[in-house]
């Protein structure tokens, strides 16, 4: 079967299920998010998958905003546009600086961070400044924020789209530090705690190996096969043999998705 054989088939397949890709990244992000912990949400599918935690499974779990807020109130159908929205202060655990919450990172009272990326390479390093040359950028994008504190900082997560211009051999920029160059690079550039953690995606979810900080496959989702990551990735990314799927999303966990985010502004 031809690369592009197996694509089409894998399209079919996709375009079979009763939920949408980003309805599926959302689930299984928010399994990966336990009870208990702090977590740093941006907006979106972090935030979107950071409430369905709570309200499933892990209902002790604290959400930071960047712009200051600690805990949150999000009311369905009214998901904030940045982590600077004041009207999600209303009703909120506390209100600080964002000088205090980056403090709170500092200090190691931050369990996950949690953000997409429009590059990422094998060492989990991710690109969200900008595409091409950095004297003359293709395209130029929203830039680092807080990404690089907490990526420097906490243990991530990250969940984006499998598609090969996005899963490069080398990133056009390292905006947030992943494993660096593999191996001891992160701890000897400075950074010895966090690191990434997982990458989730539309076709897998997928970690790294404890020594060389290389991604791996960890599990792919239902209908998904080897050949289709592969296809779908810019450079070797190892398939055990053995490798599980994942359990498809519940109806229960879609339809908090779905009331959380009425219109689909994230979830389409």
């Amino acid at each position: 079967m031809t690369i592009e054989a197996a694509r089409t088939g894998l399209a079919g397949a996709l375009a079979s299920r009763s939920y949408t890709a980003s309805e599926l990244l959302g689930v299984m992000s928010a399994r990966l998010l336990k009870d208990g912990q702090t977590v740093f949400a941006g907006v979106g599918i972090p935030l979107l998958a950071a409430i369905l935690a709570q309200k499933t499974h892990a209902p002790g779990l604290t959400i930071l905003f960047e712009g200051g807020v600690i805990g949150p109130f999000v009311e369905a159908g009214k998901l904030p546009p940045s982590t600077n929205e004041q009207r999600c202060t209303r009703r909120a655990n506390m209100l600080v600086s964002i000088t205090e919450v980056l403090l709170m990172l500092q200090r190691g009272y931050v369990d996950v961070g949690f953000m997409g990326g429009a590059q990422i390479d094998r060492y989990g390093n991710l690109n969200s400044s900008f595409i091409g040359d950095p004297a003359n950028p293709k395209i130029r994008l929203p830039g680092t924020g807080g990404g690089n504190d907490i990526a420097s900082l906490a243990d991530m997560i990250v969940a984006m789209k499998h598609e090969k211009r996005r899963f490069v051999e080398k990133v056009d920029f390292i905006t947030s530090p992943g494993f660096i160059n593999g191996g001891r690079t992160r701890a000897e550039a400075g950074l010895p705690a966090g690191g990434m953690f997982r990458v989730v995606t539309d076709l897998g979810i997928l970690g790294f190996d404890e020594e060389n900080r290389e991604m791996m496959v960890l599990a792919l989702h239902p209908g998904v096969t080897a050949a289709d990551i592969k296809a779908n990735t810019g450079f070797e990314l190892p398939v055990p043999a053995d490798v599980p799927t994942t359990e498809a999303p519940a109806m229960e966990e879609l339809a908090i998705l779905r009331e959380l985010d009425p219109e689909q502004l994230y979830t389409a």
